[in-house]
């Protein structure tokens, strides 16, 4: 280490500390005591150690970095900001203000430099847990013994508060049983918390905890020396352990205001009144958001040596391109644009019998689509063999088999999602994951943080009503979809028999700008009447008609999933005047034309029945308030799903008396 500078690099720490000092106070929001706090940490990695291309943020090789406590946003904005990234000085001016690129936690592709959304604390840690298997992924797949392109490092810097959330455990559990050698976390370990000091709720040996699941531990007393976690990181980095890695840094909080420093005082604004006279003693000068002029040569003499590095790299991959033609066009596909109709193409019809539960009919469907798309990867919560998503010839993913495409999750459901959000940040793989849908409850805050982020991701989720039967309301989601539905920019998918299945699937492997649910069913249904063409096409539309009236229009009866079959029989009873409209996805049929949703649902009929094996509430915007709901608006009860169905009015009787009243 006697080439570092470390006199430079400590002026950058308390530089990066009158940042987030001048940007918390502007904005009279925000937290000071992580940017403060752990300036050393981002000094050793920004400042030396990690491998990044400001210029290229998407760079396939570069390390990342997730800040797993997002809260401690102006750390990450002022470090990208002195590294190069297109953060601008007045981007830190404008720190949590409107469609600024430095927002109150950080977003991913708002800002670049930023790899995850993160703020609910220890989703980041499982991002990052996600984005370091998908690395795994990657070299397992495309490195070859004469050209390494994929050999980063997947670093993570998380607080108490991020290990203190259960899903940080699964995730941390799943790296130390994967031996996830190439991520790298960094426990800001200042003994604080937002309400008290740490040991009022916490009192667990960090260090036996990471040992117990599996990493490699190193403690760091002087958690604010530069050279001390210089020393820790390239230990870790060469480490031949094989194990995951983590440095626990004892930091003072709020370091530099003195009045708040070390205590839970310091984690948020509390030290905002103290900023100037921490700024004077720090050194720094009156003017606000200052940068010196030696800090700015540093890093970009810093870039220069980085960029050495990067045209290595690609040199490296020239040779790996002309040297394997077909992992390069591989690779380059991974970004390509698949439409749902495409890969629908993929998927045979099915035979009309035997009769089939969608869950089966998935299963069906992922074989082709994962011929089709060979960087599709698929997981389920220990659920395989009721979720049936599991990729035939595709092996499992494991230490010894990085390749494979299968990924055991374990009954963690939480980390799960937040990884299946990091393997989509990635980037190179399409990503799904299975388990019930009632427990879709277990991981609902990575689903939103999906969709918020516009992630690719696909769920799928069977078992998906009260038609679950003898495990009774424990696992009979009633409340579930509709819940779902209301997610922005999540799609909702439900159909209603093998081949509304196909179109769902092909759908969801298609959509490359936000998540996608499928709901499965547990038990078989039904084909439904038309045309295997006609059927898939509506369900690309969202909603369709699927019993057309032969007589004027009197009645619409509208279903999704396993309740439309029982629309399709009432209407035979009902008369030639009953039109049955399937709608699998509420959320595509929104978006189409006017002229289209008219065509399905015209204005002028405006007797209409929806039927789902849910809540009521959510139909009433598609049968107005003239129209009727037939629904389950409490939880089930424990007997055969058939029974269940029946006792709770699922049934093409029920329908036809409820039409009469």
């Amino acid at each position: 280490m006697s080439n570092i500078d470390f006199k430079a690099l400590e002026r950058a720490a308390n530089e990066t500390r009158g940042l987030s000092m001048d940007a918390v106070a502007k904005a009279a929001s925000g937290h000071l005591g992580l940017p403060l706090g752990s300036a050393e940490i981002g000094a050793s990695l920004f400042g030396n150690s990690l491998i990044y291309n400001p210029k290229d943020t998407r760079w396939l090789n570069r390390d990342y970095f997730v800040l797993s406590a997002g809260h401690g946003s102006m750390f990450l904005y002022s470090w990208l900001h002195l590294s190069g990234y297109d953060v601008s000085i007045e981007d830190i001016k404008n720190f949590r203000q409107l469609n600024s690129k430095t927002p109150g936690h950080p977003e991913f592709h708002d800002t670049p430099g930023v790899e995850a959304t993160t703020g609910p604390l220890g989703q980041g840690i499982a991002n990052a847990v996600g984005i370091a298997s998908a690395c795994k992924m990657a070299a397992g797949k495309f490195n070859t013994e004469q050209h390494q392109i994929f050999n980063q490092k997947v670093v993570v810097l998380v607080g108490d508060g991020c290990l203190q959330e259960g899903i940080s455990q699964e995730a941390i559990s799943f790296a130390g049983h994967h031996r996830l050698d190439n991520l790298i976390v960094f426990y800001d370990s200042n003994d604080v918390t937002l309400d008290a000091m740490a040991i009022e709720t916490q009192s667990e040996d960090a260090v036996k905890r990471f040992e117990s699941v599996g990493f490699e531990v190193q403690l760091v007393l002087e958690g604010n020396n530069i050279g001390s976690l210089i020393n820790a990181y390239q230990n870790a980095k060469q480490s031949k352990s094989g194990k995951p890695q983590i440095i626990i840094c004892k930091t003072t909080i709020a370091k530099g205001i003195p009045e708040v420093a070390g205590t839970n005082k310091g984690h948020g604004e509390a030290g905002v009144k103290f900023v100037d006279s921490a700024r004077k003693n720090l050194g720094l000068p009156e003017e606000k958001f200052f940068v010196s002029a030696e800090t700015r040569q540093y890093f970009e003499q810093h870039q220069k040596q980085l960029d050495k590095v990067y045209q290595e790299w690609q040199s490296t991959f020239a040779a790996w391109k002309s040297a394997n033609p077909k992992l390069a066009q591989l690779l380059e596909s991974a970004h390509e644009k698949h439409e749902a109709i495409d890969i629908m193409k993929q998927i045979p019809e099915f035979p009309t019998t035997p009769i089939i539960a969608t869950r089966k009919a998935g299963s069906d469907v992922l074989q082709p689509i994962s011929q089709y798309l060979p960087l599709s990867v698929s997981g389920s919560a220990d659920l395989h063999g009721s979720t049936l998503n599991y990729i035939k010839e595709g092996r499992d993913f494991t230490p010894a088999c990085p390749t494979g495409r299968n990924i055991k999750f374990g009954i963690r459901e939480h980390a799960m999602g937040a990884m299946m959000n990091g393997i989509a940040y990635h980037g190179l793989f399409k990503v799904s994951g299975a388990t019930f849908l009632v427990f879709s409850d277990y991981l609902r805050p990575s689903i939103r943080l999906a969709a918020l982020s516009h992630l690719p991701v696909v769920y799928i989720f069977t078992h998906d009503s009260v038609g679950v039967g003898e495990d009774g309301p424990t696992h009979q989601p009633v409340e579930t979809v509709s819940g779902l539905r209301m997610i922005p920019n999540l799609d909702v998918i439900r159909p209603a028999d093998p081949e509304e299945t196909a179109a769902a699937f092909s759908l969801a492997f298609s959509r490359a700008d936000g998540p996608t649910l499928l709901s499965l069913t547990r038990q078989n249904l039904p084909f439904l009447p038309g045309t295997a063409q006609k059927k898939r096409e509506g369900t690309l539309r969202g909603g369709y008609v699927v019993v057309s009236e032969t007589a004027p229009l009197r009645m619409i009866l509208i279903a999704t999933g396993s309740e439309v079959q029982h629309c399709v029989e009432a209407a035979k009873l009902l008369g030639d005047d009953i039109r049955v409209v399937s709608m699998p996805c509420t959320e595509l049929f929104d978006r189409q034309s006017d002229e289209y949703k008219q065509s399905v649902l015209p204005h002028g009929c405006r007797n209409r029945i929806a039927m789902e094996a849910g809540v009521t509430s959510f139909w009433y915007k598609y049968v107005g308030l003239d129209g009727k709901v037939i629904g389950i608006d409490r939880f089930g009860m424990s007997a055969p799903g058939n029974t269940v169905m029946k006792q709770l009015g699922m049934t093409a009787e029920n329908l036809v008396n409820i039409s009469k009243q």
